[in-house]
């Protein structure tokens, strides 16, 4: 037999086995990373989505809080994964465009270390301060900090994250000096305001929804360049007159090397789940405009995003701190 023909065979037995691998997975419980702190909307659209699939993959897929270095923990994690179709991980425009911009060593490459799944949806996140503090709109909070200097600071849920870049991004377009105070996920830096330790956030819907909904917080703006289908009377920076209208994104990986056949049955699986209307529904109530995309598609996005963001950084003079 000459090259070309075991060549060929090679191929033949590489498809075919892909093939059958196809068919028989998943054959055991999928492992979903979430890579930070539960009570986010990492952690909340983790869980639902976990729901979502079991039933049409026939096998559990369990969600694993993996936090820590603004995702970084649970990103390291599903790199040092079997590339076996098992385990996938949610990312964001955080860990993935943002980190990369902070001039801080990563334990991965945001584009050779995962494969990508889909794009889940465009995120955008709300300003708000505690219903107690009195302002109720952006302007008279931006006079009320420039009257109480010392005393307003910001919490955000996690150095690096878009939640610190846009406090920052504020600030810059303000000329406030409102002290960043780091936490580790949503959930604690929402108790934070709650408790009154911090005046101000910028947070995912998901997690600031319930307090928004109770009265105990007040939102002020919406990043994004234009306003949430969810909340229409909340204008955004934009139309305030603050440049705070990048938008961010959520979406799913495998590690680099996991079987194209997997990657595309899950592509098509959650797809279907967050374009249906039930599914757009439920995820603009989490702060998600739902997309699904192909997995070049958000491979492309992560390259445009990359230099925006590192820009924005740039400007800002932000750094992790």
């Amino acid at each position: 037999m000459n090259a070309a023909a075991m060549r060929y065979l090679l191929s033949l037995l590489l498809l075919v086995s892909a093939q059958v691998f196809a068919q028989a997975w998943p054959s055991k419980p999928i492992k979903l990373i979430a890579p930070y702190p539960p009570g986010g909307q990492t952690d909340i659209v983790s869980r639902w989505l976990g729901e979502k699939l079991a039933p049409v993959l026939g096998q559990p897929v369990l969600v694993e809080n993996r936090a820590g270095a603004q995702g970084a923990v649970g990103l390291q994690a599903a790199k040092n994964s079997a590339n076996d179709g098992y385990t996938f991980v949610y990312t964001n425009v955080s860990n993935l465009t943002i980190a990369p911009n902070l001039g801080v060593p990563l334990p991965y490459d945001s584009l050779k270390d995962f494969a990508p799944v889909t794009q889940l949806g465009l995120t955008v996140l709300a300003m708000v301060v505690p219903s107690s503090l009195g302002p109720k709109n952006l302007k008279d909070f931006v006079a009320w900090a420039r009257a109480n200097p010392a005393g307003v600071n910001f919490a955000s849920f996690g150095n690096g994250s878009t939640s610190h870049v846009y406090g920052e991004m504020l600030n810059a377009a303000t000329g406030l000096k409102i002290l960043h105070v780091p936490y580790s996920g949503a959930g604690p830096s929402i108790q934070a305001i709650l408790g009154g330790q911090v005046q101000m956030t910028i947070q995912d819907l998901a997690a600031v929804g319930p307090h928004l909904a109770s009265g105990r917080l007040v939102p002020l703006a919406v990043t994004g360049p234009k306003r949430w289908p969810a909340l229409p009377d909340l204008p955004t920076f934009v139309e305030q007159g603050y440049p705070l209208g990048i938008a961010g994104w959520n979406g799913i990986h495998a590690p680099a090397g996991t079987p194209r056949p997997v990657l595309e049955r899950m592509n098509a699986e959650i797809n279907k789940i967050i374009q249906t209307p039930e599914g757009r529904e439920q995820m603009l109530k989490f702060g998600l405009l739902a997309t699904g995309t192909t997995p070049e598609e958000l491979t492309e996005v992560i390259r445009r995003d990359s230099p925006i963001w590192g820009e924005v950084i740039r400007k800002g003079g932000i750094k992790a701190q």
